[in-house]
């Protein structure tokens, strides 16, 4: 049976919680957030006042890209996570952080989830790359470690890329669009900033839990879907590549 969301469950804590991080956000992000962010929240017809109803989100979806939301109960698998996305369907939480969890998390909530993924939704080359590299996970999917590899680029493009806007670099990835303290960082000097390059990116692991090191700038969401016949004709190279070390960071038995 498929979850659904229960609308009438948000307590007034969630609507302020919501409002909070939205408001909090949009003090931070202009500037610094793809116009594309801008664009897709009113879009999708997002508000501080409003926590968004998967349903009338969804359906807006659907009309611009064909793509609607579907309820996870929180992290799930990477396989079945994109085998969702490969049906154009984008898994996200119900539930909200409390007043106390503002600023961290160890698991994404809702706020990520929504407020930061939901409005590149509606972006067409964007949806189709995301589309094609859960497919291409799927073709690869009795393989553990193409999957983490497959996962490196989901993470350093959809969770935490950049791309650049006359000149200017801006925020696209999702885990940056949702955090105050990353969405100043990854624009200093303090990070590494590097072109898109797929080889580069399937040799680079990463860390969930600290802001990240190196950001990844891409020139354009068209980019991302041109680049997915570089990322499957690598993908078997650097699997044999990087095997060893992956079975070993996923504790997979040699």
């Amino acid at each position: 049976m498929t979850a659904k969301q229960d609308y009438s469950a948000y307590t007034k804590e969630d609507f302020q919680v919501w409002k909070i991080l939205y408001d909090r956000q949009m003090e931070v992000l202009p500037g610094r957030a793809t116009a594309a962010f801008f664009s897709g929240l009113k879009d999708v017809r997002f508000s501080p006042d409003k926590v968004p109803n998967f349903e009338e989100t969804s359906e807006v979806l659907r009309q611009l890209t064909n793509w609607s939301l579907t309820v996870v109960p929180g992290i799930v698998d990477d396989l079945v996570f994109f085998k969702q996305m490969s049906n154009r369907l984008f898994p996200a939480t119900t539930w909200l952080r409390k007043m106390e969890e503002l600023d961290y998390l160890e698991e994404p909530d809702m706020f990520h989830d929504v407020f930061a993924h939901v409005p590149l939704l509606s972006i067409q080359p964007f949806v189709d790359f995301l589309e094609k590299l859960s497919g291409l996970a799927l073709k690869y999917g009795s393989d553990p470690v193409a999957i983490h590899l497959l996962s490196r680029v989901y993470w350093y493009t959809i969770e935490f890329g950049l791309i650049r806007e006359e000149g200017q670099l801006r925020i696209y990835g999702a885990g940056i669009l949702s955090s105050a303290g990353e969405s100043v960082y990854c624009l200093s000097d303090e990070p590494e900033h590097f072109e898109y390059d797929v080889s580069k990116i399937y040799d680079s692991s990463y860390r969930k839990d600290v802001f990240q090191s190196r950001y990844f700038i891409i020139e354009s969401y068209e980019q991302l879907y041109n680049s997915l016949p570089e990322i499957e004709s690598l993908l078997e190279e650097k699997v044999t590549l990087h095997r060893s070390a992956i079975e070993k960071e996923l504790g997979i038995a040699i």
